[in-house]
């Protein structure tokens, strides 16, 4: 199994790079490869069988669009193929469109059609989640200066309790993140992976590992708990921080 880890020097906030020691601790043999943010992507000239990309800051975004452009056709074709590609965070809103800024626009990979509206000065939406994907819950944590609405595709998660792509959306049914073929593309922050091991397990079959984890019995403890605090009736999902 390979992985490349795109630019983790600086796609490291909130604790991601936690799922790809998770992965590394599960698959002992799996080759991890860090690709810096001044190198050519390992993928576009050899075989990989996932890409991560972590969250980052929003000056970062942009760097990290201007080093994938030249390969967006490759990403794709791989994303075409059935690779596995994870990205965390607002990694999600390089694949759209355009973000937009006050009177700003700034341009993504545009490999999806949905766009960004970031409002940086404005307020900042932190808010657990939990929701359902293929039968799982899936859980976790956003904390977000921009929302994103449009096309997505199909739809990752189900939103069970918390925010959706737009934070602003008022439908009976809402959605989390992106998902095409085996792109899973999350608002949902951090060790992700290690917050839900059975969707773990999913993506490593995919990659044609027998799904064990590490430390799998700690983790379904933890999961289950969490699942149960979320699904509490009481539950608070989000606090919104007005700047």
């Amino acid at each position: 199994m390979r992985v490349e880890v795109l630019f983790p020097e600086f796609c490291n906030l909130f604790g991601d790079t936690g799922n790809i020691r998770f992965i590394k601790a599960s698959v002992p043999d799996a080759e991890i490869i860090n690709t810096d943010n001044r190198s050519v992507p390992y993928f576009v000239n050899g075989d990989v069988d996932m890409i991560y990309i972590g969250s980052m800051s929003e000056r970062k975004q942009e760097i990290a669009v201007s080093r994938l452009l030249p390969y967006k056709d490759r990403l794709m074709e791989l994303i075409e193929n059935g690779v596995v590609v994870l990205a965390t965070g607002n990694a999600l809103e390089l694949f759209g469109k355009h973000i937009k800024d006050k009177d700003e626009i700034i341009p993504m990979l545009d490999m999806f059609d949905f766009s960004t509206d970031r409002y940086i000065q404005e307020i900042r939406h932190n808010s657990m989640f939990i929701g359902e994907f293929e039968g799982m819950k899936i859980v976790g944590y956003k904390s977000q200066f921009s929302s994103c609405s449009g096309n997505f595709a199909e739809p990752f998660i189900k939103v069970n309790g918390g925010y959706g792509n737009d934070v602003d959306d008022k439908s009976e049914v809402k959605y989390e993140g992106l998902r095409y073929k085996n792109l899973f593309a999350t608002y949902l922050l951090g060790p992700f992976l290690v917050l839900n091991p059975p969707f773990t397990k999913y993506i490593l079959r995919l990659m044609g590992h027998d799904g064990s984890l590490a430390f799998e019995e700690e983790a379904m403890d933890a999961y289950n708990e969490r699942v149960e605090c979320l699904e509490d009736e009481s539950t608070v999902f989000w606090m919104d921080e007005h700047g």
